[in-house]
């Protein structure tokens, strides 16, 4: 293995920001967890608050975040294309979903001191009271509709040459294009998974289905002009070491592949779990009594007398 590509697969990049948040966010929820499991305990009806999947969840989500992030994966990304996909995949659709899986908010609050919790509770509730104008106003800028554009948006503007470009060679525009694909993920996967602050009317699991499955021509379009183009669309990794053997043009259809195949598949396999969900709630349903379908008036045809 060449010095360069020894380097960049040793390197981490520990942002304290980052660490910091993760931790915290992390620490939070495991008290919280911890202190709610030990509430619902011996209370059958509330045996979910505790359940050890909804930690394990979060966690795993937070170290995807960090994998991201501080990883060598975060210092490939400046010199390959596939490897910055990668990435941005990690925090689109694995990250955000994990974590809204475990249904953070009322486990962080219940991770807080007592007395914050509680002031932080009384300012919740103020804010999402069905009455609030907060309320009204977030219901309508997150909309299924509006999330949606948001997400197709971020996804579109961050894979424009210019800012693709920009964001690999500033800092901070980088930083904010890792924010947006997050925050837009977040949002997405909120619709998803349910949830909370569940501020909108029921979205039920037809409607999930196709709100999940509805980003998966968008996304498979983007990467399939990526990985068919005959030039290097993104000229920053021009001029940057070439590692692992790949040249500029065959990272980039790499990339685009991965961003094609995995990344429409991880919708794909969302919208599989829902249908799935949908399927066992039918089975579930008890079948209806044979006074309401084994009369004889019931069993006749449409029309017959």
């Amino acid at each position: 293995m060449d010095p360069v590509t020894k380097a960049l697969l040793t390197s981490w990049d520990w942002r304290p920001e980052v660490i910091l948040i993760l931790f915290t966010v992390g620490g939070l929820y495991t008290i919280g967890w911890w202190r709610l499991r030990q509430r619902a305990r011996g209370r059958t009806s509330n045996w979910w608050a505790g359940a050890l999947w909804r930690p394990i969840s979060y966690v795993a989500g937070l170290l995807f975040i960090g994998l991201a992030l501080l990883s060598p994966l975060d210092v490939m990304g400046s010199v390959l294309f596939s490897m910055h996909m990668i990435q941005h995949l990690l925090l689109i659709m694995i990250a955000p979903p994990l974590l809204l899986l475990a249904n953070p908010m009322p486990y962080i609050l219940w991770g807080l001191p007592t007395a914050v919790r509680r002031k932080v509770g009384r300012a919740i509730s103020r804010l999402l009271h069905r009455q609030s104008t907060f309320r009204r106003g977030l219901q309508r800028a997150t909309t299924p509709g509006i999330v949606w554009l948001i997400w197709f948006i971020s996804i579109l503007m961050w894979h424009d040459p210019n800012l693709y470009n920009a964001a690999l060679r500033y800092e901070w525009v980088h930083d904010l294009e890792h924010l947006t694909f997050f925050m837009g993920g977040m949002l997405f996967w909120w619709h998803v998974t349910g949830a909370g602050p569940r501020i909108h009317k029921q979205f039920g699991l037809f409607g999930r289905i196709a709100f999940t499955l509805s980003a998966i021509p968008p996304n498979m379009l983007t990467g399939i002009v990526i990985a068919f183009a005959s030039q290097v669309i993104y000229t920053y990794y021009l001029d940057v070491p070439r590692v692992l053997g790949l040249s500029a043009l065959d990272d980039q259809r790499l990339g685009g592949l991965i961003m094609w195949v995995p990344g429409s598949m991880m919708y794909l396999i969302a919208g599989l779990i829902l249908i799935a969900r949908m399927l066992q709630q039918e089975d579930d349903k008890p079948p209806l009594p044979e006074s309401e379908w084994g009369t004889e008036q019931s069993l006749r045809a449409p029309g017959m007398k």
